[in-house]
């Protein structure tokens, strides 16, 4: 028997039928669903990579160095090191400075020393001095610019 004449009994045709709408509703579905949505959860390697990186930094604490301003979160408790010369804008949240038990750090801005305790105000320009464990800790979910060699604890 062939395909013409399978085609044209009733069995052919409802067999017919029934992949006709099935092909319908697959294309039809394809169409709806945006590329990178909860649908069709598309992503790059590089995305994966750096959600990842987040996850472990968040996770077991982080080092870095960067020769420009980047962006960076440390969430509440968390606490950053800074090396010489390491420059933080604080940009969100509350943070509280770390001394080192003889000196604070530079807030460039007000043109201040901060000592352990005391708050940071937002949008100024903090330094540190000395790879000597001075840095900030935060108090609530914060955000900040960062340049220069730094770590998380």
């Amino acid at each position: 028997m062939g395909l013409l004449n399978f085609i044209k009994t009733k069995r052919g045709i409802f067999v017919t039928t029934t992949l006709c709408i099935l092909l319908f509703t697959v294309i039809v579905n394809a169409e709806t669903f945006t590329p990178g949505s909860a649908q069709d959860p598309v992503v790059t390697k590089s995305y994966v990579d750096a959600r990842l990186t987040d996850l472990e930094n968040k996770l077991t604490g982080s080092q870095g160095t960067s020769n420009a301003y980047v962006p960076l979160q440390i969430l509440q408790g968390k606490t950053l090191l800074g090396g010489v010369g390491t420059e933080i804008i604080f940009r969100s949240g509350e943070a509280k400075a770390i001394d080192n038990g003889l000196n604070g750090i530079s807030d460039i801005t007000s043109g201040s020393d901060l000592r352990t305790g005391e708050s940071l105000t937002l949008n100024h320009l903090i330094v540190i001095p000395k790879e000597d464990g001075r840095g900030i800790t935060a108090t609530t979910d914060i955000w900040v610019l960062i340049k220069g060699k730094y770590t998380i604890k």
